[in-house]
């Protein structure tokens, strides 16, 4: 609060009421912020006594994030110009050493090793730069979920799937734009800004940095606009969107490929808008004109074109709409998975009344048409639903039942797959494997190798798309969570 900026002394900082608060509110938005985990984070804090407190406190709570530290044990460790600057040489001097900051280090190094099975330490300069090295690596790969820092990684540190920093320390200037430029690089359409969260007042010294290093009007393109402004926007695209079709139900009767591509690009920019409003801690479906569940409906006959499309390539059909981008990762969820779908169906196999049970199913039906990653599934889990649950006696064999029948159904699709387009099966099996462990889509010489008829020249890069569609299909129908 700018009004009572001079109560911000190190005594109320540094507070155990204060730190508890923000390692609470931290778990608590964490996944939002972070989009279910599939970015990281990085947290900057005052000095190396503030970051031993965070991370000791974060390790005493209950969750489930992976946390790593690492900072400097020479003396003097603080950032006392508030700059946020370290020089890229990371080397220690071991005459100036703390040794409570490296016995500290140490200890949480050791948790890094039992954790990732490595075997660093800080005894010479070598293990502690290849252990720097390895966390950099580790937080790209998104191995770790918040990084704890005092000036390290806040300037050079370069990784796409960073998105959310957040501070508790007072930064201006150049270390300022530097340490809040570790979340700007854009991936895909998720990730659309980064994401500070400032435990202190830096509003004045952000504005005065994007001042000197930019210009008087860089604000308005540097900084996103408020909460208020984007639901606004995202009312105003609702409105534009029901009148092209006023129910979900009117989706479907769309008249022509022109509406189509005009519901897709309407409802994608609602996409856009709620990728950008759930960020935001305050995101309530309640502040929108449009409910939570209507947009989910609307998401899934967004869906069913998403097929159609599919649908139309494979077959080769000429369409306005082949060419247009879904943006998948706009409405990607991990947390919504075979496994979670597996729990609802054991559910479903206890209950005895009807109607309840017919209601548990919609639900389960529904879920498999709203999530993108379980559509390509949803055939075979309405299949096994229908076939194979009414004669299940016990829940409890749901688990070993549903992998008995996976497997027929994969087995048999492999076969068909082989069949359909003559295809040598230990080279097909061979291709996936290969996709499996690297994911990498095969080469177009690698289809090639694998059909038993060479096509003739004219028609192999035709063939190629086809059967590397099918293949890609077939594993993530039957392989892939």
């Amino acid at each position: 609060d700018i009004k009572v900026e001079n109560i911000d002394t190190k005594e109320l900082l540094e507070s155990p009421q204060r730190v508890k608060q923000i390692v609470e509110y931290i778990l608590a938005h964490h996944d939002r912020k972070t989009h279910s985990r599939n970015f990281t984070a990085m947290m900057c804090v005052s000095s190396v006594e503030m970051l031993i407190r965070y991370y000791e406190l974060f390790n005493s709570k209950e969750h489930s994030l992976r946390i790593a530290t690492i900072f400097s044990y020479s003396a003097n460790e603080e950032d006392k110009g508030a700059d946020g600057l370290l020089d890229d040489d990371i080397h220690i001097d071991e005459k100036h050493i703390n040794p409570h900051s490296r016995e500290k280090l140490d200890e949480y190094i050791q948790e890094y090793n039992q954790t990732f099975g490595t075997k660093y330490s800080t005894k010479d300069s070598n293990s502690f730069y290849n252990y720097y090295r390895d966390i950099a690596n580790r937080v790209k790969k998104r191995e770790i979920d918040i990084l704890i820092v005092v000036n390290m990684f806040l300037t050079g540190f370069d990784s796409k799937t960073l998105n959310t920093l957040y501070v508790d320390k007072n930064l201006k200037y150049h270390g300022l734009i530097q340490a809040f430029s570790r979340t700007n690089r854009i991936l895909n359409e998720q990730k659309s800004q980064g994401n500070i969260v400032c435990f202190r007042n830096l509003k004045e010294a952000t504005d005065d940095a994007i001042q000197l290093f930019s210009n008087k009007d860089a604000k308005e393109l540097i900084l996103i606009a408020s909460y208020e402004e984007y639901c606004h926007s995202f009312n105003q695209r609702y409105q534009e969107m029901i009148e092209l079709t006023p129910t979900v139900e009117s989706v479907t009767l769309l008249g022509n490929e022109e509406e189509e591509l005009a519901f897709i690009k309407a409802f994608r920019e609602l996409m856009r808008l709620k990728n950008i409003l759930t960020s935001f801690s305050d995101f309530c479906f309640g502040d929108l004109e449009m409910g939570e569940q209507e947009f989910e409906d609307y998401k899934s006959k967004y869906l069913d074109l998403y097929d159609k499309v599919k649908s139309n390539r494979a077959e080769e059909r000429v369409s306005i709409l082949a060419d247009v981008d879904f943006e998948l990762e706009l409405i990607h969820k991990d947390e919504i998975t075979v496994t979670y779908i597996l729990k609802l169906l054991a559910q479903l196999g206890s209950v005895e009344e009807e109607e309840e049970r017919e209601k548990l199913q919609k639900s389960i039906i529904d879920i498999l048409g709203a999530e993108a990653s379980l559509r390509s599934k949803r055939e075979l889990i309405e299949k096994f639903i229908q076939e194979q649950l009414p004669h299940i006696k016990s829940s409890d064999e749901i688990d070993e039942k549903f992998s008995e029948f996976w497997r027929e159904e994969q087995n048999s699709a492999f076969e068909n797959l082989c069949k359909e387009e003559g295809l040598e099966p230990i080279k097909l099996q061979s291709i996936i494997d290969e996709y499996l462990y690297t994911q990498r889509k095969p080469l177009g010489d690698e289809i090639i190798n694998i059909i038993e008829e060479r096509p003739k020249l004219l028609y192999r890069k035709k063939i190629i798309v086809k059967i590397t569609d099918k293949i890609l299909d077939f594993v993530k129908c039957y392989l892939e969570e």
